[in-house]
């Protein structure tokens, strides 16, 4: 089953790593060879030819089974030839919806789209392109009006005016693929609702009977009931999150605080407090039914059913409930998934060995969804799972000859406490460095006493206070909020320090595979030989790696951030940061949601220099994130004297044209703006854009931010020698009112970056820019279809862009 297990496994990764589906002929191929391997297994003599069978069928069958549940997904995604046209979608809300300042979120089981028409206050009739493959699910956002948001619940139905586009996410190394999270969900268009359109939006429906929908309304009581009860209070979030899983609404600052302490995975209904409130109900029934405390009866009920049997199935039953609090989300759903495989095989007898079931659960899993194993929290939990048998053997050996004592029996509990805690630490850790190239060094420490007091303390509050009726509700959660507000404060002051986190390069499969046998050998028996080697095969994947930018060379990244500019400069020594993308919502940035993850993926622990071109908020939005999380030794910018990013940036100085200074070998100049612009109050930001040079002997980049025509011509007559390089960054996105035709002359660039957004509302890059590169002879390459863009200045220009260097068959579907 484990060897099995591993092949299903190794097989669905392989097909989720493929820039395409395969085709019929090679699907019906690999099936048809799986049979026949499966025939070969029960007439085949030689063990070692039956297992190569039946691991290569399991193999195969996986592939296969990815594939078609992959078909089927893709082939509801929204026609291209309706993004950005007016519509009328009826249909129910089907999630928990998410509210902030600027509007609500949530996902719509769609019921009927078609044609809209304004000057109608109904849809019209006309059939649409690709009638039968519309989306079945889709995400929206509805615009705050007036700075009050829409009341929405889950379960009704609505008539909405929308403007869709197909799933698209930002591409980048080390983030987050919302493109894949969409196809995972259902999800197959995006979209706003049309508020201008106000008479033709109509509720239809309070309610839609469904078991998933109501689920999501008692969600939704919930979460009032939550915050009528801790009005104002600033970790009412996070007892939300407890409760009903929804992490939306906790701060940016506070999960940087859980992040860097490594406790964020309590901070939610986690694999962890699924299988701890499973198995505390399940012992007490135990207890319970060993005793046939339920009836008086001749016969002991574990005569009736076995207390194991009894046991199982309560763990599950609870199991199920309180991944429905979460809205069946899927990391949720792979610990149920887990306990109810665990529960059957009890119930059938076949509880053998827990690795055994281990492996059941995990095909179970990927049956279910074949898409979980691209997500940390899958490898995470499984591997966790494994490492604990792995270093539990020695306690399960021990424990036959155990003291009845019951100070021996503690201090057996606490050795194989700390131990497994080592074991976890240290087994996790190769993984960790894998998927978040960083690790955090208090973690151990902080899990201590955070596991015991969010797991046995405030969660049991918040799940028993939330179901009481006043006064009790509040006692209860103004307590649980007390004990998550002095955890805030001491992991605030234990993460506070800079060296609380390592970080390294994302290692190569081959270094991680030779940190895993060094955790295996590190935590194996305690007879084997050496075991200190296992160190030894750890430190590749915890020490940074020299650079591979040689001597008068540098790399500049244009990250795919969205409508806005984010560009990493770096030489052989030092870093750049050339702007830092836009703030997506009130806590939601570029900075923490695209930058922040692709330095560390990097290896990059802090920043020489930011440069903010101007005050923009595409420009500037992430700033604030990178300063709070990243040692930064300088930023250099034009922003007022009064802005808040100038006042807690130190040290800070202006941007002037004149401005240079060399890293190894490569020259950076600023052209503009001129210190005589400061003094005039004429000038918008984007005329004081900070246009920033870099240059090696053989080649350059030209990086101008939002300079506009005015200041392109400007440059021409102040110093036309200066304008000519290689790689041009698009001023201003590619808008109409920059990219003439003479300032195109003069730096006659081999190509154009455009940094934009998709589908973005001030259609950027406009078509006459675009008319006018090609008229010039200028290709460009923009990051909304390429994804991050990765440009190697050495003795040639080296291009990369990042959606075809790791192309998925999912993207731009």
């Amino acid at each position: 089953m484990r060897s099995f297990a591993i092949a299903l496994t190794l097989g669905i990764l392989w097909l989720q790593q493929q820039a395409s589906l395969l085709t019929s002929t090679t699907l019906i191929t690999m099936l048809v060879v799986a049979g026949g391997l499966l025939l070969c297994v029960f007439k085949l003599h030689l063990p070692y030819l039956r297992r190569a069978a039946a691991l290569l069928a399991a193999a195969l069958i996986g592939i296969a089974w990815a594939d078609w549940r992959a078909e089927l997904a893709l082939q509801t995604a929204l026609p291209e030839v309706l993004e950005g046209r007016d519509l009328m979608v009826t249909g129910v809300v089907a999630s928990l919806p998410g509210v902030n300042v600027n509007g609500s979120s949530f996902q719509l089981d769609v019921e009927t789209l078609s044609e809209f028409k304004p000057a109608q206050t109904s849809a019209a009739q006309a059939p649409l392109p690709g009638q039968d493959r519309l989306p079945s699910r889709i995400s929206l956002f509805w615009p705050a009006k007036a700075g009050a948001t829409q009341s929405l619940k889950a379960g009704q139905r609505w008539r909405l005016p929308v403007r869709l586009k197909r799933p698209h996410g930002n591409q980048n190394p080390g983030g987050f693929d919302a493109e894949l999270w969409m196809l995972e969900q259902g999800v197959r268009a995006t979209g706003t609702i049309q508020t201008a359109q106000s008479a033709a939006i109509q509720p239809l429906q309070d309610f839609v009977p469904g078991v998933l929908y109501a689920v999501d309304r008692c969600r939704g009581w919930l979460r009032e009931r939550i915050h009528a009860a801790l009005p104002g209070k600033p970790y009412a979030a996070v007892v939300v999150a407890l409760v009903i899983g929804d992490q939306r609404e906790i701060r940016q600052t506070e999960w940087n605080i859980f992040q860097r302490s490594g406790i964020g995975h309590l901070i939610s209904i986690s694999g962890l407090h699924i299988t701890m409130l499973a198995g505390f109900f399940a012992a007490l029934m135990g207890a319970l039914w060993r005793r046939s405390f339920f009836i008086f009866h001749a016969r002991p009920l574990p005569l009736i059913l076995p207390v194991q049997k009894v046991m199982a199935a309560t763990a599950a039953v609870v199991a199920v409930l309180y991944v429905a609090l979460a809205g069946f989300g899927v990391p949720a759903q792979r610990t149920m998934y887990m306990l109810l495989t665990v529960a059957v095989a009890i119930w059938t007898g076949r509880f053998n060995q827990f690795s055994a079931v281990l492996a059941l659960a995990l095909c179970v899993v990927l049956i279910i969804d074949p898409w979980a194993l691209m997500w940390p929290g899958f490898w995470l939990s499984f591997v966790a799972v494994a490492v604990i048998l792995y270093v539990a053997r020695d306690e399960a050996i021990g424990s036959l000859d155990a003291d009845s004592d019951w100070r021996a029996r503690l201090r057996r509990n606490w050795h194989a406490a700390l131990r497994t805690q080592y074991g976890i630490t240290l087994g996790l850790l190769p993984l960790t460095m894998l998927l978040f190239a960083q690790i955090s060094l208090i973690s151990p420490l902080a899990n201590a006493f955070a596991i015991p007091l969010v797991s046995f303390l405030i969660t049991p509050l918040v799940l028993i206070g939330v179901f009481l009726p006043e006064p009790f509700c509040g006692w209860l959660l103004s307590l649980a909020h007390a004990g998550i507000a002095l955890m805030a404060e001491l992991l605030a002051w234990l993460s506070a320090p800079g060296w609380v986190i390592w970080t390294a390069p994302q290692p190569s499969l081959p270094m991680f595979l030779l940190a895993m046998l060094g955790v295996l050998w590190l935590l194996g028996p305690r007879a084997l030989p050496m075991r200190w080697l296992g160190l030894v095969c750890l430190l590749p994947v915890l020490m940074p790696r020299p650079s591979a930018i040689g001597e008068a060379a540098f790399r500049a990244t244009a990250l795919d951030v969205g409508q806005g500019t984010a560009v990493l400069i770096q030489t052989r020594q030092h870093t750049l940061l050339y702007d830092t993308g836009p703030a997506y919502g009130p806590d939601s940035d570029a900075g923490s949601r695209v930058i922040l993850p692709f330095l560390r993926a990097q290896g990059i622990r802090k920043l020489d220099r930011m440069l903010i071109s101007h005050q923009d908020t595409d420009h500037s939005g992430g700033a604030a994130s990178i300063l709070a999380q990243m040692t930064v030794d300088e930023v250099i910018s034009s922003l007022p004297e009064q802005h808040a990013l100038r006042q807690s940036a130190r040290p800070h100085s202006a941007c002037v044209a004149g401005q240079s200074w060399q890293w190894d070998g490569v020259t950076f100049e600023m052209l503009q703006p001129t210190a005589a612009s400061y003094a005039s109050e004429k000038w918008k930001p984007n005329a004081r854009s900070c246009t920033l040079k870099i240059s090696t002997p053989q080649l350059s980049v030209l990086l101008p931010g939002d300079a506009e025509a005015i200041q392109e011509d400007e440059m021409l007559h102040m110093l036309p020698e200066k304008l000519p390089a290689t790689v041009l960054l698009a001023p201003h996105h590619g808008s109409a009112t920059s990219s003439t035709a003479a300032f195109l002359q003069a730096v006659h660039p081999e190509l154009i970056v455009i940094q934009s957004g998709y589908l973005n509302r001030y259609h950027h890059p406009k078509p006459v820019v675009l008319e006018r590169y090609r008229a010039f002879g200028i290709n460009h390459l923009r990051t909304d279809e390429a994804g991050a863009i990765q440009l190697d200045f050495e003795a040639s220009l080296h291009i990369s862009e990042y959606r075809k260097q790791h192309a998925r068959y999912w993207y731009g579907q």
